[in-house]
């Protein structure tokens, strides 16, 4: 654990950054879209353009993290689910998964906390309640199902375009999917599928609702990706645990990409 931290410092807190810097723009965005005090609320009606607002908000985050510099460095997981997923197809090492993991726990809550000290009480009145994820009025078992089914659809797209010739729209898929999620799922779940983007609100908001949700179905749902995508091809057509694997930033995975180049 020490020498991969020694190693791979570098990629370890680049993690939790981007999980921060996401945190950061929902509870920013969230507030100014839905906060009773923002100066916009009374000039945008309620319901679905709002919610399309913020689902384009949050999906252009993603995609411009995912092909930042520092997302190409780490493979911009940004998610619990993600690594333990990649860690099950043999990319991600051990002990580089409980760091990473760590990491996006603790830059999650850092992110939340960055935004309380900017806004203060406003960000945990409600609908604020520092971005939390809780379960719709149609409870917690179509929470879990709609958490358990975006989260499968997402991986299954990440590991398709990853593993062709259109790994290059990785990071936009996978963000317009997060637009197309908030926007049309966020009802049913509050759309997480990332059990430290979770805990990151719940812990300072003490709101826990449903908590139990939002730490297993992203992950089952990553996790049934991954077993019907290996069934359907072989596990060594995964290439590497990044999302966008573009450039010439080093790899710390257990790489196709460099299998290739050394074949060719």
């Amino acid at each position: 654990m020490i020498r991969a931290l020694r190693e791979h410092w570098p990629e370890v807190l680049i993690e939790g950054a981007l999980l921060g810097l996401f945190m950061i723009s929902a509870g920013l965005w969230a507030t100014l879209l839905y906060s009773p005090r923002s100066p916009l609320v009374g000039s945008l009606p309620a319901g679905l353009l709002r919610d399309a607002l913020m689902g384009l908000a949050m999906g252009g985050t993603a995609i411009a993290l995912i092909r930042s510099p520092w997302g190409k460095r780490s493979g911009a997981h940004m998610n619990p689910a993600v690594t333990l997923t990649f860690f099950r197809l043999g990319k991600v090492a051990k002990e580089d998964a409980i760091l990473y993991i760590s990491a996006q726990f603790a830059g999650g809550l850092l992110g939340v906390l960055a935004v309380r000290t900017a806004l203060g009480p406003t960000f945990f009145e409600p609908p604020i309640r520092a971005v939390a994820t809780t379960p719709g009025p149609a409870g917690s078992f179509i929470a879990f199902a709609a958490e358990l089914a975006i989260s499968a659809l997402l991986m299954t797209v990440v590991l398709v375009l990853s593993n062709s010739r259109h790994a290059r729209f990785t990071g936009w898929a996978a963000g317009a999917l997060v637009m197309l999620y908030i926007t049309f799922e966020a009802p049913l779940s509050g759309m997480s599928m990332n059990p430290a983007r979770t805990f990151a609100s719940a812990l300072p908001s003490g709101v826990w609702d449903g908590l139990w949700i939002y730490l297993t179905a992203p992950v089952l749902g990553m996790q049934l990706a991954a077993t019907l995508y290996t069934r359907a091809h072989r596990a060594r057509k995964v290439h590497c645990a990044k999302l966008d694997h573009r450039g010439d930033c080093r790899c710390i995975f257990d790489c196709g990409y460099h299998e290739d180049e050394a074949d060719a």
